[in-house]
């Protein structure tokens, strides 16, 4: 019997080290979705997926680069995506974190496979090019991955203060179910790294090559990505698309322009609530499972940590997730 599935793909920063030949390795037969993928970039000039996957060793300031590891994200993503054995998952929603949103898309046909490439190649390249702003990480949970009573807010409270100080931007970039992604100014950042706490032996912790993405920072980014990227692109989704506010865009009832204008608009300037989807899947769609695309890993835990926010199985904890897992494993990482 088929297990019912939300399908949720990652967002920048999930091409790392350990990644490295994640495409010849896990997906050698799909080297002619690849070589159409590198066609296009080599039509750009830009250095193709293949190339940069096949590298001898991973080189940061050149993997985290956002026309490098968007497009090469992408490709790892959809892949595994092509990969789901649907003889025993019936996938019910697709979602993503940020970046994500795009790959979503194509996984549930609102964009073809190259027209999602497209997208995530063109947006990419856009904020390497512009880099405005970037963007730092802080938890409001405790190491259990239970909730400190009032940081969330506190942490947003501290956020608005920096961003009224003179030649000082910072504001809420993504809801991560247990950590704040904000964006800002150098001015933004270093004000708020300044404040906070050490904690966890991590944070608060700069995202390399990161632009300020999901503010206002991005307005010109938003503009040359809707100049860029035609309204033919975008089709009638196959599968129910959950967006970073958490609406949901479903199979023969989307209003392809707001679609679009969401795509290259909203969600490029204004917060993602990740959180805010995965509670949504949790409970429109109730599935059986989560399954996370790779590459990489990092994303589960924020997931595990939104489902836990919403109470999804009864988890209250990281101790009980753990456990619940061990027993059966319904948050899949495909990137593992």
């Amino acid at each position: 019997m088929k297990k019912t599935a939300v399908v949720i793909a990652p967002g920048r920063g999930t091409y790392n080290k350990s990644e490295l030949v994640y495409l010849s390795k896990r997906h050698a037969d799909k080297a002619a979705l690849f070589s159409t993928f590198d066609d296009f970039r080599s039509n750009l000039g830009q250095t193709p997926i293949s190339d940069l996957d096949a590298m001898a060793r991973f080189q940061a300031e050149v993997h985290t680069r956002g026309d490098h590891a968007s497009p090469l994200i992408y490709s790892c993503a959809y892949a595994d995506f092509l990969s789901i054995d649907r003889d025993a998952y019936d996938i019910v929603a697709v979602t993503g974190n940020s970046m994500g949103w795009y790959i979503a898309l194509a996984c549930a046909g609102a964009l073809t496979d190259m027209g999602g490439f497209e997208v995530v190649n063109t947006m990419g390249r856009l904020m390497q090019e512009q880099m405005i702003g970037g963007q730092v990480i802080y938890p409001y949970t405790d190491p259990n991955w239970v909730e400190v009573p009032g940081e969330k807010q506190r942490l947003l409270n501290l956020s608005a203060e920096i961003s009224r100080r003179p030649e000082h931007f910072l504001a809420l970039s993504i809801d991560l179910g247990g950590l704040l992604v904000l964006a800002g100014n150098e001015a933004g950042m270093a004000a708020f790294e300044g404040a906070v706490e050490p904690v966890q032996d991590r944070f608060p912790m700069r995202l390399r090559n990161h632009a300020g993405f999901h503010t206002n920072l991005q307005e010109p980014v938003a503009k040359m990505g809707l100049d860029a990227l035609p309204q033919t692109l975008f089709r009638q989704p196959q599968l129910p698309l959950i967006d970073g506010r958490g609406a949901v865009w479903y199979p023969g009832a989307s209003d392809l322009a707001a679609l679009r204008d969401y795509t290259l608009g909203h969600q490029v300037v204004r917060p993602y609530d990740f959180a805010t989807s995965i509670r949504m899947a949790a409970h429109e769609f109730a599935p059986d499972a989560f399954i996370v695309l790779g590459p990489g890993t990092t994303l589960s835990g924020s997931v595990a940590q939104s489902l836990i926010r919403c109470g999804w199985q009864g988890w209250c904890d990281k101790s009980s997730f753990q456990m619940a897992q061990a027993e059966s494993a319904t948050l899949i990482t495909m990137g593992a």
